[in-house]
């Protein structure tokens, strides 16, 4: 008959590996995390430059984060990480305006532009794109070997992105 406290050891330590190992043993399921407010380019596209917080409100939901340092700065956060894949974050904070309580801005990770309703209804109002450069007299080249021509080629290998610009109501 074999040791029974060899046995014993043995069936623990089994037992202890099994369990140790079943949070990565493949074909495990692993549920989705969604966290935060849910934001679509659609919520984005319908915001307005002059709507009211009670018309953000609307389109936008509640926002995560109100600053009480900054109450005219609403943030929206949204995380999503798919079972064993990595986290995705979005991010979009609005601004008002402190006398008028009007939107006058946002940024973060959502462009505005027109929504899909208002693009096949034909009533959206267009986004125009500036590019840098347009208008403006050409610059005289630096010299050769120089700090500024060294600065010159490092901003030029960069692109620029195009930034819309909403056009007036």
């Amino acid at each position: 008959m074999q040791n029974p406290k060899l046995l014993l050891a043995s069936l623990i330590l089994s037992s202890l590996a099994v369990f140790a190992t079943g949070c990565s043993i493949p074909g495990v399921y692993k549920i989705d995390i969604q966290q935060g407010n849910v934001v679509t380019q659609d919520m984005i596209d319908q915001l307005r430059p002059g709507m009211t917080p009670r018309q953000v409100r609307f389109i936008m939901g509640s926002p995560l984060i109100m600053d009480t340092f900054h109450p005219n700065r609403w943030d929206y956060l949204y995380s999503f990480q798919a079972g064993g894949s990595r986290r995705r974050q979005e991010r979009i904070s609005l601004m008002f305006d402190n006398a008028n309580q009007q939107l006058v801005g946002l940024t973060g990770d959502f462009m505005p532009g027109v929504s899909r309703d208002q693009e096949i209804l034909g009533t959206g109002q267009s986004t125009t794109i500036v590019t840098p450069g347009e208008g403006e007299e050409p610059e005289t080249a630096p010299e050769p070997g120089s700090l500024l021509e060294q600065l010159q080629k490092e901003i030029d290998e960069v692109e620029p992105a195009p930034v819309p610009v909403p056009e007036a109501l």
